[in-house]
């Protein structure tokens, strides 16, 4: 199917679904590609949607980019730092995004979309898979190795991680996806395949779920995953306000072995493009995401009545302010920034802890 055909196909299946005409259906459809984000899944998900016809209730328009990323979890944080061998030195990773949950189908699972997800080794059967379902002009998300997805920004080779691609056409030379980039065949299916197993998650079926059930469940499973256990074990210490604390104690810390002083005293410049790159860009959006959560609460607030969602998001659009000051402060002059650091991550943690104590109804 040329792209084309398809575009054709999608413009059509909108103009079935909401009865608009051609040319008013076409311009939805094409708009939602070329209208960027901040926040990569919760961007996909909107422009997927988006070209299915799907509208948000409360609106009768496509839904946000910020009410997805919050119905997916929002924010999250997890502070980690890993040894490898044969690595020159300790590794560090922050995810400021809800975590472990994949975003794309936490945000479909919980709007109650029917969906089918399938990994195959044999690339034969994946492209079947494929073909049927762009002929089908069903939603569709592959994962691919994000080395394979040259206009993203270039990460270090050790966080080399799987990539949600909405794809939208594909014929024998070229793969199109949602947001308006291509890709050769021979490259995409060199990224399908490997260790992503041709993975593909198809969406048979549109939201079902209550808006405002759907709202108040997923605030739960983030003020939750903040408090509280996420995986069930001793890694848990590493997730949430207790993350937090941990990145803040490293910081502070100039003798012990935890302390960034003694962990990255032979590569403190790369672990401070991490720290900002986590704070700003990778397995988030600007800020640590807390902006994007903040517009989630106030979207939010008025559709399941709760003016906390209102005060928390104001408290969260603080800490996203401060967490974007921690960024700016990394990317500085190395000379006495652990300690820079520390005294700025500390009141981005004690908004964090007020926000939360809003969001559970208890006094901060």
């Amino acid at each position: 199917m040329t792209r084309q055909k398809n575009l054709k196909a999608l413009v059509r299946d909108r103009m079935a679904r909401t009865g608009e005409t051609y040319t008013t259906a076409r311009r939805h459809v094409t708009a939602h590609a070329a209208e960027p984000g901040t926040h990569a899944p919760s961007t996909l998900v909107r422009d997927l949607l988006a070209r299915a016809g799907v509208v948000a209730p409360h609106t009768g328009e496509p839904f946000t980019e910020a009410m997805l990323a919050g119905l997916g979890g929002g924010i999250g944080f997890l502070y980690a730092v890993f040894e490898y061998k044969g690595y020159p030195h300790p590794t560090m990773t922050i995810v400021a995004q809800h975590h472990p949950d994949p975003f794309v189908p936490a945000i479909l699972d919980r709007l109650g979309c029917v969906t089918e997800a399938t990994t195959t080794t044999s690339a034969k059967v994946a492209d079947r898979r494929l073909a049927a379902a762009l002929a089908a002009n069903l939603p569709l998300v592959s994962t691919v190795d994000r080395s394979a997805l040259p206009w993203l920004p270039q990460v270090d080779p050790a966080f080399g991680d799987p990539y949600p691609v909405s794809v939208v056409a594909a014929d024998d030379d070229t793969v199109h996806f949602g947001d308006g980039h291509s890709l050769p065949r021979a490259e995409f299916a060199a990224g399908w395949a490997g260790r992503h197993k041709h993975a593909m998650l198809t969406v048979t079926g549109t939201p079902t779920a209550d808006l405002p059930d759907a709202i108040r469940s997923a605030v739960a499973t983030t003020v939750g995953h903040l408090t509280g256990p996420v995986l069930g074990h001793s890694f848990d210490t590493n997730f949430g306000l207790s993350g937090m604390d941990r990145l803040a104690d490293a910081l502070g810390d100039r003798t012990g072995r935890k302390g960034w002083t003694r962990l990255f005293a032979t590569s403190t410049e790369w672990v401070l493009n991490r720290l900002h790159d986590c704070l700003e860009r990778e397995y988030t959006a600007p800020g640590a995401t807390r902006p994007l959560y903040a517009d989630f609460l106030a979207e939010a607030a008025p559709v399941v009545g709760e003016a906390r969602y209102t005060e928390a998001a104001d408290l969260y659009r603080a800490a996203g302010a401060r967490w974007s000051a921690v960024a700016t402060r990394a990317l500085g002059s190395a000379d006495g920034a652990f300690a820079d650091l520390h005294a700025l991550v500390e009141p981005a943690i004690a908004l964090e802890r007020e926000a939360v104590a809003v969001l559970r109804g208890r006094p901060s």
